[in-house]
């Protein structure tokens, strides 16, 4: 139980040992124990979109989108990178600015028309209003429903004309790096999908819960351990 409430308040697995809190004497214990309860938060999630679907936005709400490379950290510059980032280097990322803060995270093989725009169709209502950079592979969303914006990110953070900007999901891309580098959760492909979706469940169902994210959390064990 106190480990649990460790891993609810966002305490890394070094953390929780160097505090000698009397829960485990073993790092591989709760490396253990730190596995099943993000699994426990994956599956909830992948069931909430089994169940309803996971869009982001709607009429007149702002939705940013960006892609980020997520490559392998090697400690110390030594070691050899994660075999996923062989194929799959970049995550795609969609985020509701308001007022839910929501982010929709996707791994993907390419950074093309052809890959992207089915996943902001599949997960971005239409009628939002999208900001984006100038990338090519968003030069049709306007003819596909969105209110579509962009800013020059060779010239400009912000459109000194319109004042778009993507620095909300940018700024997330930021907190969501450090996250997944400090757990070594970008090894390869399979910990990577599964540590996104876990940002996921912490934006999606723990910080929405009414008793929050160590509420939720107990309320998924519960379901998956009954």
């Amino acid at each position: 139980m106190k480990y649990i409430h460790r891993f609810s308040q966002g305490l890394h697995m070094r953390q929780v040992d160097r505090m000698l809190d009397n829960i485990s004497n073993s790092s591989a214990t709760l490396s253990k124990m730190s596995m099943k309860l993000r699994s426990v938060c994956v599956r909830s999630m992948r069931r909430l979109r089994k169940k309803r679907g996971q869009k982001v936005g709607g009429l007149n709400i702002c939705v940013h989108i960006y892609e980020s490379k997520f490559r392998h950290r090697r400690k110390y510059a030594r070691g050899r990178y994660g075999g996923a980032w062989r194929r799959k280097s970049w995550v795609f990322g969609m985020v509701e600015i308001m007022p839910s803060r929501k982010p929709v995270l996707r791994l993907v093989d390419k950074r093309d028309k052809t890959t992207l725009l089915p996943i902001i169709e599949k997960h971005v209502k239409r009628g939002s209003i999208i900001h984006s950079d100038e990338w090519r592979a968003y030069s049709t969303l306007s003819e596909r429903g969105y209110q579509h914006h962009t800013v020059n990110h060779s010239i400009h953070f912000v459109n000194p004309l319109t004042g778009v900007h993507t620095q909300t999901i940018e700024r997330a891309w930021a907190n969501f790096k450090t996250e997944v580098w400090r757990l070594r959760a970008n090894r390869s492909e399979k910990a990577l999908k599964k540590h996104l979706i876990y940002i996921e469940w912490t934006y999606w169902l723990g910080r929405r819960h009414r008793q929050g994210i160590l509420g939720k959390l107990l309320h998924d064990i519960s379901q998956f351990y009954h």
